[in-house]
């Protein structure tokens, strides 16, 4: 029938979802999840094995909350924006290759018909309570019956974890221990590894047994406070009738009884089921155990609020770019680039499915490593177009070596004085671009092959006194990863960057600033990120130290001479530095 109306054939209409973890991820209204093979579509027709996923479950489910703000119940179309494209994006993500052309294509074979342009809105509207239906509730999979289009994370059976999670890589917080649950120990070497994994922090032991009706009253408030202590404490549970030895060495003579430990010595003991003494005990020892830097008493309006990294979102006129490129400029990696981000810029994200990254990545690496420098701007600045969007950013945090990455920021570095101005600004606005992905920003500053090019980076391009943009434009970059920084410590999580990055990084800031005095938004970034950097930086600590010996209050307060816009930062960062 397709031959008679379109002109070609057509064998199928195809829906596609992706299954992994035992759970089959789909778009339709949103991103939906189901057991495989039940959704209201049936079973189905054929199953084409992608392949397999070392990346952790963590970064798998941030790609998923990034895609979310693309594919959502009200863009979707059954033509432009449908099921086989997210399919296709997530594909990209997992393995680094999309699903079959054939599928993805075949939208576009039916529009490019008269036929089909004419029953386009017909078809859609007809097909939209089909592609969009809600899950049967049976269907949902265990705890997650509020659907992931909702914001909640899908709930993965345990034995289907081992190929897409290290171990403790989900929640390993300071103790290196799954958090915010009880940890049960049965024998000497299970407690004292556990009480070793707190040397550095605290826990709390609390003997129970089987045969205590008292014990049980307090257990509820038990998980709660290890919920609530998420990575700040371990506490455990010993049932002395089935850990006879712990209770000999321990001496416990009745049950209830708790014992707490503060940086590996015992601190307290008390027996009783009170719920309040419980209560205050655990969170006075946690409190102990992590108290509160002096710069959150302060009221800091910038230094202590969430910052919106930057981006370079301009999009130049993409043929006259291109065309810079000479030969290079119809080679297919450029074409689909420029394609894809010509259409995300006139109809947004939902509308511009992804093209082959794997291919794009591979080549543009391939230029970089043997193109002339004065060639490579275009192709750099193409980039950094397509890296405004967070799919593109975030497929670049699947690269196990961030190889990629490396060859771009290497680049100018390597070049030294004979980097071309126009490589280096666009080079820079393409790394600020990375933060884009919160996935990817944090991967940035933990893999020491990437931070090392990146803080070299930033530290050439801050000291250069030739072009003031590049000055701008470093100082944004600085910003970024300064920002990133400090969100952890906002959220009371360990810091991303090494010390010693933070002391170099900070170090180059503040000679910076010391000699800039052309350019009012390249001292406010640099004097934001100074602060952020600085903000709850640990007392008497390298970062500290620096400062101190780099005059650091010094430099901040003269730059509150230079524009009245900038004393309320300059007097939060002088505070900082106190």
């Amino acid at each position: 029938m397709s031959q008679s109306f379109l002109g070609v054939q057509i064998d199928a209409v195809y829906h596609t979802a992706l299954v992994f973890g035992g759970i089959e991820y789909f778009f339709g209204a949103g991103i939906q999840q189901t057991y495989p093979g039940a959704t209201h579509h049936g079973r189905p027709m054929s199953v084409i094995p992608m392949g397999k996923t070392d990346l952790p479950l963590e970064i798998i489910l941030e790609y998923l909350d990034s895609l979310r703000r693309v594919y959502t119940a009200e863009s979707y179309d059954l033509f432009m924006h449908n099921c086989n494209n997210f399919t296709n994006d997530f594909a990209m993500f997992l393995l680094g290759r999309g699903i079959p052309d054939y599928i993805t294509s075949l939208p576009r074979t039916v529009l490019d018909t008269p036929f089909g342009q004419m029953l386009k809105p017909q078809i859609d509207s007809a097909m939209r309570g089909m592609t969009q239906a809600p899950v049967a509730p049976a269907a949902v999979p265990h705890n997650s019956r509020t659907n992931v289009a909702a914001g909640t994370r899908p709930s993965i059976p345990p034995e289907t974890r081992s190929s897409s999670e290290g171990d403790n890589k989900i929640n390993g917080g300071r103790t290196g221990l799954p958090t915010g649950q009880v940890h049960h120990a049965t024998t000497l070497k299970k407690l004292d590894s556990l009480l070793m994994s707190a040397k550095n922090s605290c826990a709390v032991v609390f003997f129970t047994s089987a045969t205590c009706p008292p014990c049980k009253i307090v257990y509820p408030a038990y998980d709660e406070l290890a919920a609530e202590a998420g990575d700040k404490a371990v506490l455990i549970k010993v049932d002395l009738s089935e850990a006879y030895e712990i209770g000999s060495r321990y001496r416990v003579r009745a049950t209830p009884t708790f014992m707490s430990f503060l940086k590996g010595e015992k601190e307290n003991e008390w027996v009783g089921a009170s719920e309040g003494q419980l209560r205050g005990n655990v969170r006075m020892l946690i409190q102990m155990a992590h108290p509160p830097h002096p710069h959150t008493t302060l009221r800091l309006r910038t230094l202590q609020r969430r910052h919106r990294t930057v981006t370079y979102a301009k999009i130049p006129p993409l043929d006259k770019l291109t065309a810079k490129m000479g030969s290079r400029s119809t080679d297919t990696a450029v074409t689909t680039l420029k394609d894809f981000i010509r259409a995300r810029e006139a109809s947004g994200p939902s509308d511009a499915p992804l093209p082959s990254l794997p291919a794009i990545v591979a080549f543009i690496v391939q230029c970089i490593g043997t193109d002339p420098p004065d060639s490579l701007f275009p192709l750099v600045d193409l980039f950094r177009c397509a890296l405004v969007d967070p799919r593109v950013s975030g497929y670049l945090a699947a690269e196990r070596s961030h190889s990629a990455i490396v060859t771009v920021l290497s680049k100018p570095s390597a070049l030294g004085t004979g980097c071309p101005y126009s490589l280096r600004i666009v080079t820079l606005q393409l790394a600020c671009n990375l933060f884009t992905s919160s996935i990817l920003s944090t991967q940035l500053l933990q893999d020491t092959d990437v931070y090392t090019p990146l803080l070299q980076f930033i530290t050439s391009s801050l000291l250069e006194t030739a072009h003031p943009p590049i000055r701008v434009a470093a100082a944004s970059l600085a910003f970024n990863v300064a920002a990133v920084h400090h969100l952890q410590r906002l959220d009371d999580k360990e810091d991303l960057i090494t010390e010693s990055f933070q002391v170099e990084l900070m170090a180059s800031l503040l000679e910076t600033v010391s000699n800039e005095n052309e350019n009012k938004d390249s001292i406010r970034g640099l004097l934001t990120a100074i602060g952020l950097l600085a903000y709850g930086a640990p007392r008497d600590g390298e970062v500290q130290g620096v400062c101190n010996a780099l005059g650091a209050k010094e430099a901040v307060h003269a730059k509150g001479a230079f524009s009245e816009d900038l004393k309320d930062l300059v007097t939060e960062v002088e505070q900082v530095l106190a």
